[in-house]
């Protein structure tokens, strides 16, 4: 299909949000900007919470397509997971059902599986197939999401490409983020993609680079036409001197989800 020429960008104030607001212009997109905090130097942003449906509404009329990003990106309590992820993501796709938007990327997590043991060396990667162990509130909240996006597409032909994203950081931060870096760039290739690719109907990918020790399977995302073009491996000797090899004994360098998996929550601190 033709690229979207107007993007709804929600969480545009937020780390990824503001990594696509600098990469995903050169694509030809102009982009509307959603957030719940002001963004500075973008005084046309609109400042709403995704609780106000209105504004909701208002926000998604007349754009080609939406890019979800919007949210609470780590662990939280119950009843804000609920509010942000769960009902906030609801509320969009009723205003992208309501103003016949056709198109939604939505930003899951590896933390709708957190729970799948990585990979062993010489086994298959983890395919997309793979059942949803989610392994936290937020996690729950992306298992959902995925949902919510099945049915609309199902009930309503509201079409999503659901991106499982790994960590898109300009750099990874520890040996395990080895495994599923997602460089800027290549999010802003696989963003794009997403937005493009025709009759993805509800299409779940990993996202993540072309990584020497990625963990999960690719195929998916490069159906969509995503050719990753960076490797994490340029910053392994660094991060191994530093931190050492994962171990095998610890959960949070053997699972998907990473430290996710073994943190205290939120409520317990």
């Amino acid at each position: 299909m033709p690229a979207p020429r107007t993007v709804l960008l929600t969480g545009a104030a937020g780390g990824l949000g503001t990594l696509m607001r600098e990469l995903l212009p050169s694509y030809g997109y102009a982009l509307r900007l959603f957030d719940v905090r002001p963004i500075e130097g973008e005084p046309d942003a609109i400042v709403a919470d995704l609780a106000d449906r209105e504004a909701v509404r208002e926000a998604v009329r007349g754009v080609d397509a939406v890019l979800h990003l919007a949210g609470i990106s780590v662990e939280s309590t119950f009843e804000k997971i609920l509010a942000a992820n769960i009902e906030g993501t609801y509320h969009l796709y009723e205003a992208v059902r309501e103003e016949g938007v056709g198109r939604v990327v939505f930003a899951s997590s590896n933390h709708a599986v957190g729970y799948t043991p990585a990979p062993g060396q010489g086994e298959p990667p983890v395919p997309v197939g793979t059942p949803r162990r989610p392994d936290t509130f937020y996690g729950l909240s992306k298992s959902f999401g995925e949902d919510l996006a099945q049915l609309y597409w199902d009930k309503h032909g509201v079409e999503t490409v659901s991106v499982r994203i790994g960590s898109c950081f300009r750099e990874p931060s520890d040996v395990r983020m080895l495994s599923l870096w997602l460089s800027p760039e290549d999010g802003a290739r696989l963003f794009h993609a997403a937005l493009t690719a025709d009759g993805v109907g509800h299409t779940v990918v990993y996202g993540s680079s072309a990584n020497t020790r990625l963990w999960w399977d690719l195929s998916g995302a490069r159906a969509l036409g995503y050719e990753p073009r960076d490797d994490s491996e340029r910053f392994a000797p660094a991060l191994l001197a530093e931190h050492g090899e994962l171990d095998p004994a610890n959960p949070a360098h053997t699972h998907i989800g990473g430290r996710f998996l073994t943190d205290p929550p939120l409520w317990a601190h």
